[in-house]
């Protein structure tokens, strides 16, 4: 699934940016392969997390790679309290009473790691290549790194239509949409904001667990979402914005 997702976000990409590759500089390939290597592995290590422990936990687990590097990239005090109140939420959402596979926590604090990778990466290759040159660069990276493990595993799946339209799906609703919108937010805010602002996304999980699972949450769990939204907020209060890049 995870291969399904990157090939057909390359596809779509490659078609719609139609990226230009002539006069790359040797810096412009080093930070696209780098983006490209990284988005294979959050991609792979997260699925391996799902595979093992709840959804939502292997999220809230997987925010601690985005919040870190929001720690260290920190400029003002008021910075580290929103830090701070974005991590009280995203622990509450994983206070869980059940038993954890440590080898779906160890995947899903590198897929946090791969994501705080993510983030700055996204944020070079948006000022060194234009439009969505580099996320389309980056997606024909990605899956090729994770061809010669994915084709043996999916065999003849990877040939069934239902299959195909469904990782097509996933590939079109999770990758091209999200990755594209990062890529181009990343241009005009800062990396820290931005790793505040995805703290959003234990609680948007949350919130899907209710309309998807019917998993409703405990008056503590509303604590949490408010407490994120609230740090997400106050993030982006008074945050001077990045200058967009100049086309090249």
């Amino acid at each position: 699934m995870v291969w399904l997702r990157l090939a057909t976000s390359s596809v779509v990409l490659l078609a719609w940016a139609r990226p230009a590759l002539r006069g790359r500089s040797r810096a412009d390939w080093l930070t696209v392969v780098a983006f490209g290597v990284t988005l294979g592995a959050m991609n792979w290590s997260i699925y391996q997390a799902f595979a093992r422990i709840p959804l939502g936990l292997a999220v809230t687990f997987e925010f601690a790679g985005p919040l870190v590097l929001a720690v260290v990239m920190s400029r003002r005090a008021r910075d580290l309290a929103w830090v701070g109140l974005a991590a009280v939420g995203v622990a509450l959402l994983g206070l869980e009473k059940t038993e954890l596979d440590l080898a779906g926590v160890a995947f899903a604090l590198a897929a946090g790691g791969a994501w705080a990778a993510y983030i700055l990466l996204s944020a070079q290759t948006g000022r060194r290549w234009a439009g969505l040159d580099g996320l389309a660069m980056a997606s024909v990276v990605a899956t090729v790194m994770l061809t010669p493990a994915a084709v043996p595993s999916g065999g003849s799946d990877l040939v069934d239509p239902q299959i195909l339209l469904l990782g097509a799906a996933v590939g079109l609703l999770s990758s091209v949409v999200p990755y594209s919108a990062e890529l181009m937010a990343l241009r005009t805010i800062r990396p820290d904001v931005f790793s505040i602002l995805m703290s959003l996304e234990p609680a948007a999980a949350a919130l899907a667990g209710i309309v998807v699972l019917q998993e409703f949450l405990t008056p503590v769990q509303w604590v949490a979402v408010g407490a994120v939204m609230v740090a997400s907020v106050g993030a982006t209060r008074g945050t001077d914005t990045l200058g967009e890049p100049a086309p090249d």
